[in-house]
């Protein structure tokens, strides 16, 4: 009777929030979307170890609500004298998870909602999940050193030191999970709340767990432990591959699993996957919320949270926005540009973002603005994008609202190439930061130029699996694609056996290349199948007749496209929003020439001749339906930007040697 009892509770709770709820692992549609039912772009909200005051979240709060912004992401993070290693003060604080710490909380997600915005929350203090009370046998381990684990400092509990959980083992995090769900309030909300997992900052180098030598040896038929010293170098290039298969399982458990817990407590979950060792899609379409960061990510990067919440029938995709915009750690911290930034948004929105979220606002006191939180564009009155932040947001949510309508809009499944990335091992030294350093991240892969006419989004082997061919058309989730496309050097022999059912089914298959079977198990029907798939391979020019390009033109535009029944919306980026790479350069979005770029384009047996003129800092939106075509009004004018060069001889911080 008690459990009945509790699982009504619960379901009653997750429509009251607006939260999805699990049926045999699917989410259905929440009853209130996801951030409201409006677009306004939140920040980040960084509260760092001290008193809270209520005084001080409402004055923060009415300022970013007067500035356009429709919700908060509270992150605790350390004490401001943390920066001063002589300075050894205990700064006095509500103490983590304490009910003081709770109540403090619980007061500002209320007053955001009273005032109309959303509050979320970030689920756990700093960035890798733990704590104080994470036990040296709770966290997470290296293969070959049986006294190490990764330390958390720099916390909401500094100077107190914890330990990072073991995000491999059930038993280890599980109870790190109940003991925040249980701290963390949850009072009924208008918006749906959201708690957030940030990156990947756990060590990923020789990852390890207790057991996990058994587990693979019982998996793979051999034992992993005589090439762990060496894993990562070519030789060992195929046990890597079987190595990283399992580990990608156990991490890709644990998002599942924190996704669970949250739905359980009625909440939705919202998180980063980028820089996880694990299969990128799935980890993402784990998520109710999956989220995307620039620019310490590229932009580009973005495509794949875009395309997992595609293939998982969900319709938001945040992006963690603005960090480091300018070279990490804190350059240019308090004098960025406006239309450096616009540049960044409109290639987030290019690349299937449809929420911006700020990185971000630090809390301050009262009618104070003398806070900084490093690695960030600040949020703030004192701040040089103050001035711009009414317009600049009000240009972000129009953006925002349209590229939620409908579903993306996709005819072509790009293989993301996740065999190739965990089968080269480490990155080249010129492609490296000082935080990133294996290919399995993904970090540089690109959709194939020849598919600028179309509009590709990734696809894995999970949703290969899950999805089904009806009239030549595959359909998984929200996406209904015509062709598949693979270009990758290696294929996991579940890929192919599958790809070889989908031909039988009349599935058109572009092969660019011959792939190999990664990993050391070797299956012996794996080239049969292979040479089935390459009988009956097509090219890009031999594509089925309902898969004719979406756009054509000289030099082809980045666009994002999205299809609310009979009515698109194509968004185009500034041009010089394309290719974005890390980082920016001071006043780099500078520009004073009208650039002009014809394209056609095919939709519902109609054509539409549009001459798009991107005037200086402009990006363009147009609503195309029965035949006609209409630009959608988004101008916004940022401030002309200075442009400022590095001086002579700078040396990247972020960069590996």
């Amino acid at each position: 009777m008690r459990k009945l009892l509790f699982s009504a509770i619960v379901i009653i709770l997750a429509f009251s929030t607006g939260c999805s709820v699990r049926s045999e692992n699917k989410t259905t549609i929440p009853e209130k979307s996801p951030f409201g039912d409006g677009s306004k772009p939140y920040a980040r909200y960084w509260w760092f170890a001290s008193e809270i005051k209520k005084k001080d979240i409402r004055y923060n709060l009415d300022w970013l609500k007067a500035n356009g912004f429709g919700g908060v992401e509270i992150s605790w993070v350390y004490p401001l004298n943390r920066f001063n290693p002589l300075d050894t003060t205990y700064t006095p604080r509500q103490e983590w998870l304490s009910p003081e710490w709770t109540q403090i909380v619980e007061y500002a997600v209320t007053y955001a909602d009273s005032i109309g915005m959303g509050c979320d929350l970030t689920f756990g203090t700093l960035w890798p999940f733990g704590d104080s009370k994470v036990t040296f046998e709770q966290a997470t381990q290296k293969f070959g050193n049986a006294k190490w684990r990764q330390v958390i400092t720099r916390s909401w509990e500094h100077p107190k030191p914890g330990y990072v959980i073991d995000h491999l083992t059930p038993e280890n995090y599980k109870p790190y999970f109940d003991r925040l769900s249980k701290a963390f309030p949850k009072p009924v909300t208008k918006i749906p709340q959201s708690w957030f997992i940030d990156s990947w900052e756990v060590e990923t180098e020789h990852l390890w767990a207790e057991g996990f030598d058994k587990e693979f040896k019982a998996r793979f038929n051999y034992d992993i432990v005589p090439y762990m010293d060496s894993i990562y170098t070519p030789v060992n290039a195929k046990y890597l591959y079987d190595y990283m298969s399992l580990i990608s399982d156990k991490v890709i458990r644990f998002y599942k699993d924190f996704d669970l817990q949250l739905n359980s407590a009625g909440v939705l979950s919202r998180g980063q996957v980028s820089g996880a060792p694990c299969d990128l899609i799935s980890g993402y379409a784990s998520l109710d919320i999956p989220e995307g960061e620039s620019m310490l990510f590229e932009p580009e990067f973005c495509t794949i949270p875009a395309s997992a919440a595609l293939l998982s029938g969900k319709n938001r995709v945040s992006s963690e926005s603005f960090t480091c915009l300018y070279g990490w750690p804190r350059d240019f911290l308090r004098n960025e540009q406006t239309a450096d930034l616009k540049l960044v948004a409109d290639a987030l929105f290019a690349n299937g973002i449809n929420q911006i979220i700020y990185h971000g606002k630090p809390h301050n006191p009262a009618f104070q603005d003398t806070v900084n939180f490093y690695a960030s564009t600040h949020v703030g009155p004192t701040g040089s994008i103050a001035d711009d932040l009414k317009e600049f947001n009000r240009y972000l949510e129009t953006v925002s609202s349209y590229m939620k309508k409908g579903n993306t809009l996709c005819d072509i499944g790009v293989y993301l190439p996740t065999e190739d990335a965990w089968m080269a091992g480490v990155m080249p030294k010129e492609k490296q930061f000082i935080w990133a350093w294996g290919n399995y991240e993904i970090r540089y892969v690109y959709f194939p130029d020849e598919l600028a006419s179309f509009n590709p989004v990734w696809i894995n082997r999970e949703f290969l699996e899950k999805g089904a061919v009806a009239d030549g058309i595959f359909k998984v989730g929200n996406a209904e694609l015509r062709t598949l496309y693979f270009n990758s050097k290696y294929l996991d022999y579940n890929v192919i056996r599958r790809l070889a059912e989908l031909t039988d089914q009349g599935l058109k298959i572009v092969l660019k290349q011959t792939p190999s079977e990664p990993g050391a198990v070797v299956h012996p029907d794996y080239i049969t199948l292979l040479e089935k798939i390459k009988a009956s391979r097509v090219s890009i020019e031999e594509m089925p007749v309902n898969a004719v390009p979406f756009i054509t033109g000289t030099n082809i535009p980045r666009h994002w496209v999205r299809k609310d029944g009979n009515v698109l919306y194509v968004f185009f980026p500034n041009p010089n929003s394309d290719r974005l790479k890390f980082p920016l350069s001071y006043g780099q979005s500078l520009e004073s020439v009208v650039k002009n770029k014809p394209v056609k384009i095919e939709f519902n047996g109609n054509t539409y001749s549009l001459d798009l003129e991107f005037r200086p800092y402009q990006s363009l939106l147009y609503r195309l339906e029965n035949g006609k075509a209409a630009p959608v009004d988004i101008e916004f004018i940022p401030k002309t930007p200075v442009k400022k060069e590095r001086p002579v001889g700078f040396k990247a911080p972020w960069l590996v040697g």
